[in-house]
């Protein structure tokens, strides 16, 4: 399918770049190029590390306003981008090759807003698609009254143990008009390191499926009429069926509205209010993550956070050791934060964000703070 998009518009005055008033200027990456050509398999993070030296400052060096950042312009394979260093502070726009004679070398122009007409897919993404598209759909993360509210499988088909994609389930409190929906068994609390609040629930992803027939739909009107006229009327439960599962869905398993998965097309960016958060989990029970591991944080919607955000990992916060030697009485010190890395926050919900290790110096540790970076 087609889009149309118009490229974004750059160096506009009325456009007010997202870090502005931030306390250092942007620092180009020592090798910084004049130019990159994009290629499939670019990511927008990968491209900003290859002319700044702080890659989730992309926003400011492309002039682009709040809009911009959560509805991006799409970038397309074979683009160029060139990086203008001729004003105080660097910025980047799109250019285009020029051919000059029979020689190989290029120039390089201003490409004034134009509007180009590109498949959608094409695009490339934030940060690698690949990495982090299992997590777009699961985990799932739910509170206390969606627990209470969340529809309950009251039978599978023909009472079997074991269920698989094509089979039928038959569940209740499953809403009207709602057909899609994702099945999961309630599992680990989530909770703040540090309070022990609990922040959520981490359910386990089961799979999705589709209302084949609602509650009472398929009932002759002579049962329903039956029913309703009992003292104590039987439940009709709505039949679904399995589309896709990557466990066993039994008697008992829960199920909320499938919701369409969020596109990341937000350029990376830091937060614009102060964050100060700590690392909740390690996505599959392991106890140190590193590059592209999936970790869950305690913030979430209430706090601000939103998709792109990119966050600092510090460690140490607050430890205390001691000195005893014979120099001296013992000493006591507080080590101080060590920022050490850095995350892409893609999936939020109401407490928790889930967020990758895009950079790390050392291995990211449960308990370990997230702040603004």
């Amino acid at each position: 399918m087609k889009r149309i998009i118009s490229a974004l518009l750059i160096g506009v005055a009325a456009l007010v770049p997202v870090g502005a008033g931030a306390a250092a200027p942007v620092r180009l990456a020592d090798d910084a190029p004049d130019s990159h050509v994009v290629v499939t398999g670019d990511t927008l993070w990968g491209i900003s590390g290859k002319f700044l030296k702080e890659p989730w400052r992309w926003p400011e060096v492309w002039r682009l306003n709040r809009e911009q950042i959560s509805n991006p312009h799409l970038i397309y394979p074979g683009q160029i981008i060139v990086l203008d260093r001729s004003g105080p502070t660097p910025v980047l726009k799109f250019g285009r090759r020029i051919g000059q004679g029979g020689s190989d070398r290029a120039l390089y122009e201003k490409r004034f807003p134009q509007v180009y007409s590109e498949s959608a897919t094409a695009a490339i993404q934030s940060i690698p698609l690949r990495v982090i598209k299992p997590f777009l759909s699961e985990p799932l993360v739910v509170n206390d009254e969606q627990e209470t509210e969340a529809g309950i499988v009251v039978a599978t088909q023909e009472g079997r143990v074991f269920t698989g994609p094509g089979d039928t389930i038959f569940a209740t409190r499953i809403l009207p008009g709602v057909f899609d929906w994702n099945v999961y068994r309630k599992a680990k609390p989530l909770k703040e390191p540090v309070t022990g609040e609990i922040l959520g629930y981490e359910a386990v992803y089961l799979g999705r499926a589709r209302v084949s027939s609602e509650a009472g739909a398929d009932t002759p009107a002579s049962v329903i009429t039956a029913q309703t006229q009992a003292k104590d009327p039987l439940q009709i439960p709505a039949s679904l069926v399995l589309l896709a599962t990557k466990q066993e869905v039994g008697k008992g398993d829960r199920l909320l509205p499938a919701g369409q998965p969020e596109l990341l097309s937000y350029v990376p960016h830091a937060p614009a209010q102060d964050m100060n958060g700590r690392v909740v989990s390690i996505y599959n029970g392991v106890a140190e993550a590193g590059r592209y591991n999936v970790v869950s944080l305690s913030l979430g919607k209430r706090e601000g956070v939103e998709i792109g955000h990119v966050l600092s990992l510090h460690r140490n916060r607050g430890e205390t050791v001691y000195r005893e030697d014979n120099v001296g009485a013992p000493q006591r010190f507080q080590l101080p934060e060590q920022r050490y890395g850095l995350v892409f926050v893609f999936r939020v919900f109401d407490r928790i964000a889930y967020a990758l290790v895009m950079e790390n110096n050392g291995p990211v540790s449960v308990a370990d703070s997230v702040r603004k970076p």
